[in-house]
């Protein structure tokens, strides 16, 4: 049986309603909530998103996690996820209760109001694990969750993981590479901040160890920012996917560890013109204003003909003695200061871009003109 049609955990349906807070909890401080974080799982058909999921909701591990099944249909499309369909629409099919404390449900329509109703209902979660069954492409189900004000005080955007197959993903890679289209296989690896590479005793069976290196490299070579995890039937450790943080502004010292090893990456460097990532670095402080301005005619305008699926990396700011994070998933961005540059760094500019036919000399030339 394929991984992807696995049977469910057994569990017990929830038959109570949300209950409305309680005039305690709605005049308790704002600033007194801490939002849940949300990780968005994806992968190409069959690499064992499901086994992902049946293993944290089967696991001892002590955490009060939610597993909200998204079956969006094509359809649909992500839009209707801010939708908010009231009383009468079909918000969840059903909710139900393990035994180890976990959560789960089916989402039909309105992710967002089932998000908000989620964190109502329950007193107290750890995590929220979303995976997408019909949304091939994770970007913008992001988009939705990283800024969406509707979510701001209840829940937040904590990373992209993606499964892997590691006995087919070459040849899912290779089959598109020269294609002017790029599969789901091309962009999930894009936007993950944690791969898991799955099924890795299938490959060793076959190959050697040098086979599972060539295809971290290759994954490397499309994302350099992700976190590569090996896994037999995606046995993990939780904390190599839960609270990554990658999407806090104020979370910069891992981003910073991650652009320190991606600094050495070029263009020159690259197999071919497909998706790929690249680092550019200058030390000149540039003019803020500039900056957002060359940020948006390349995630809006798209004037270079580049296709940035991610952005990454810290800013030296004229005038200011703010170490400043630029993030960006598809044409959303943020800029902003995080935190005052130490005595012992050397400031500097250090962007990675992932994307399609990313050009490193019109990123060195154009960034040149924020300065």
């Amino acid at each position: 049986m394929a991984d992807d049609q696995e049977e469910p955990p057994l569990a017990i349906r929830i038959d109570q309603t949300v209950e409305e807070p309680s005039q305690s909890d709605q005049e308790k401080p704002q600033n007194d909530y801490v939002s849940v974080g949300v990780t968005v799982i994806t992968g190409y058909l069959g690499a064992g998103k499901s086994t992902l999921v049946n293993y944290i909701l089967n696991a001892q591990h002590g955490k009060r996690i939610a597993v909200i099944l998204n079956e969006f249909g094509e359809e649909i499309g992500v839009e209707r996820a801010m939708i908010n369909e009231g009383e009468s629409g079909a918000l969840v099919e059903e909710w139900v209760e393990l035994a180890n404390g976990c959560v789960c449900c089916t989402v039909k329509h309105s992710l967002v109001q089932a998000l908000e109703q989620l964190v109502q209902m329950k007193k107290k979660l750890d995590h929220i694990l979303l995976e997408t069954t019909g949304l091939a492409n994770p970007a913008p189900l992001a988009s939705v969750l990283w800024l969406d004000d509707q979510l701001e005080s209840s829940v937040k955007l904590d990373s992209i993981v993606t499964v892997v197959d590691a006995k087919n993903l070459r040849f899912q890679l290779n089959r598109h590479r020269d294609s002017s289209s790029f599969p789901e296989a091309f962009l999930q690896i894009a936007f993950a901040d944690v791969v898991i590479l799955n099924k890795v005793d299938l490959v060793s069976q076959e190959q050697s160890e040098g086979a599972l290196e060539e295809l971290e490299n290759e994954i490397h070579s499309i994302n350099s920012l992700a976190n590569v995890i090996r896994s037999i039937r995606c046995e993990v450790d939780l904390s190599q996917i839960l609270n990554r943080q990658a999407y806090d502004a104020t979370h910069a010292t891992h981003l910073e560890a991650l652009l320190e090893e991606s600094k050495s990456l070029s263009s020159g460097d690259l197999h071919d013109s497909g998706v790929c990532t690249l680092c550019i670095n200058q030390t000149a402080a540039v003019n803020l204003h500039k900056a957002r301005l060359w940020i948006e005619e390349i995630l809006w305008d798209k004037k270079y003909g580049m296709d940035v699926y991610r952005c990454k990396g810290v800013l030296r700011v004229g005038n200011s003695d703010q170490l400043h994070t630029l993030q960006a998933v598809r044409e959303i961005y943020e800029i902003v200061p995080t935190r005052q540059w130490r005595n012992e760094e050397k400031q500097m500019n250090r962007i990675v871009f992932i994307g399609h036919n990313l050009d490193e000399n019109i990123l060195i030339d154009t960034f040149r003109g924020c300065i």
